[in-house]
């Protein structure tokens, strides 16, 4: 929770807002940050694309990419991040993806995500293993895209 306040306190001083485009996390990157007092200044929303057809339809992330690599790819989280913030209106968005367990996805291991953040002129992405069950790896999903924004911010 702190560093989801440490997000909204640095985002409002800075006059910027952010989005999300959530796959494996479905809506919980906006509902932390939604949980901080003054969040309504920052926070212009999200998009659960739990499905990859929704992943194409909603964030307008490349189809063929989709076939020809599956959902849990690095360039399917950058396409995420920059498909919320154009969509949402926002300064910066989030994109996550990844395998939650306790099945592989798309040939990505339990515990495998991506997230990525986009904002005008800049991509960023970072894969990271999260141990755990299926609660664990979404928490630590959250949390690793909240850092990516923050390690930004500084």
């Amino acid at each position: 929770m702190r560093l989801a306040q440490d997000l909204v306190a640095e985002l409002t001083r800075r006059g910027r807002t952010v989005a999300a485009a959530e796959s494996l996390t479905a809506g919980l990157v906006c509902a932390t940050l939604a949980r901080v007092p003054g969040a309504s200044a920052v926070l212009r929303g999200g998009l659960v694309v739990y499905a990859t057809d929704l992943k194409r339809d909603l964030a307008g992330v490349d189809g063929a990419l989709l076939t020809e690599r599956g959902a849990v790819n690095p360039e399917v989280a950058a396409q995420l991040a920059e498909g919320a913030r154009v969509r949402c209106g926002a300064d910066w968005g989030l994109g996550l993806t990844g395998a939650a367990g306790p099945d592989a996805q798309d040939g990505a291991a339990p515990g495998t995500v991506h997230v990525a953040l986009a904002g005008a002129g800049l991509a960023r992405g970072r894969t990271h293993h999260i141990a755990g069950d299926r609660a664990a790896v979404r928490r630590g999903a959250v949390e690793a895209a909240l850092r990516l924004l923050r390690e930004h911010l500084r």
